[in-house]
């Protein structure tokens, strides 16, 4: 069960689709019940919908989002059928109501964390404790949740990454092009991004800021004004969402990435960028740190010290643009240091784990019995019990 609500291309969604298409190719019978509603918390009536389909389960008939399937309906038929019912914590975690009276009922009902919900600590806490089970997609999202409500048992399956050609940079221009790619949100803070270029118009570069400019219309018209107001027209690009040959095109001609987001549990872009062998830049204190650390070698260095073979940094960043000014002019000026993220992002390319290696992880939590003893275990350290399978009601 999805939310339908979030229309942009987010990580959370790219994670979701991926997932349900692995599984399906690992032989899980998976259906998405995508839920619109205003998520996280939702009104009475989409709390009410949401109960319907926790109760419906994927053999109840009419049970689709917004349809008028009955409740219970079929609770003790897709118990008995091994069904589990995987809910992204944007839908769980505020309707603690609905999580506790599906888990009364006998349903399995897992939870599929992505981010945890500030707002709503009391509901997160509770739909957490009534879930057959918890999957965060990363090591940061669990150890922030095991911290704020201290539960143990969490599972994690990072996410995967999909093969993608090496990136050809700005050979064919000799000018260094910067790529940021996120929905244009405060907290993906590209304001911040723009200010540090403003101090760095001496030397030659361009940049392009891809993402949703729909999600915060205020926030994106901010931003063009922005690029005229700090005299970067002719520099910077503000395109809104790209896809297909024009996303791939930019990819292609992208020589750093950057995702500086004031929270980020892991950024999928990270790994996407690292898989074209293009280094990046995140912010110090974030998940992206634990994105950007996915292709290196056990013991090597982490993100934010300084030592070789780091497909990138970790900048410590508050409110001054400062300090990320200061680091790109250093990559700038420095052919060297150029060299060196580049070759490390490209070797990292090959040590990426698929969408495959996320899903057998998360098959072989879902299959498991539910009186088996469970712990943290993150992607690729396990698999699905063979001769094990299982229905998923997932994410598409």
């Amino acid at each position: 069960m999805v939310p339908a609500n979030v229309r942009h291309n987010s990580g959370g969604n790219v994670y979701n689709a991926a997932l349900a298409a692995e599984l399906a190719a690992l032989g899980a019978a998976v259906e998405t019940c995508p839920l619109d509603g205003d998520w996280p918390g939702g009104s009475a009536g989409d709390r009410l919908r949401l109960a319907t389909l926790l109760h419906a389960g994927p053999d109840g008939g009419q049970a689709r989002a917004g349809g008028p399937a009955t409740a219970g309906a079929a609770t003790a038929g897709s118990a008995a059928r091994g069904t589990v019912t995987v809910v992204d914590s944007l839908l769980a975690c505020g309707a603690p109501d609905e999580l506790e009276a599906a888990a009364a009922a006998g349903n399995r009902v897992w939870i599929l964390l992505h981010m945890p919900l500030p707002d709503h600590p009391e509901r997160e806490r509770r739909a957490l404790q009534a879930a057959a089970g918890v999957i965060c997609t990363s090591g940061s999202a669990a150890a922030d949740i095991r911290a704020r409500h201290g539960l143990d048992g969490l599972r994690v399956a990072l996410p995967g990454t999909a093969p993608a050609p090496l990136a050809a940079g700005s050979l064919s221009t000799g000018v260094p092009h910067l790529i940021a790619v996120a929905a244009l949100l405060p907290n993906k803070d590209q304001s911040l991004l723009l200010d540090a270029l403003a101090r760095l118009t001496d030397v030659p570069w361009t940049a392009s800021l891809i993402g949703s400019d729909t999600a915060d219309p205020a926030y994106a018209a901010q931003l063009r004004t922005s690029v005229e107001r700090l005299g970067l027209a002719g520099r910077v690009r503000i395109p809104g969402e790209l896809g297909g040959p024009a996303l791939d095109a930019e990819w292609d001609a992208a020589d750093l990435s950057l995702l500086i987001s004031r929270a980020e549990t892991y950024g999928l872009v990270v790994t996407e960028s690292l898989a074209r062998g293009i280094p990046v830049v995140v912010r110090e204190g974030s998940g992206a740190v634990e994105a950007l650390a996915a292709g290196t070698l056990p013991g090597s260095p982490a993100p934010d010290s300084p030592g070789p073979g780091l497909p990138g940094a970790a900048v410590g960043l508050g409110t001054d643009p400062a300090p990320l000014a200061y680091l790109l002019r250093r990559w700038l000026d420095d052919p060297g240091l150029r060299d060196r993220w580049r070759e490390a992002a490209a070797a990292a390319r090959g040590r990426l784990p698929g969408w495959d290696t996320t899903a057998r992880t998360a098959l072989g939590f879902l299959s498991a019995e539910p009186t088996e003893t469970t712990e943290t275990v993150k992607t690729g350290e396990t698999g699905p019990p063979r001769n094990h399978p299982a229905r998923v009601d997932t994410a598409s």
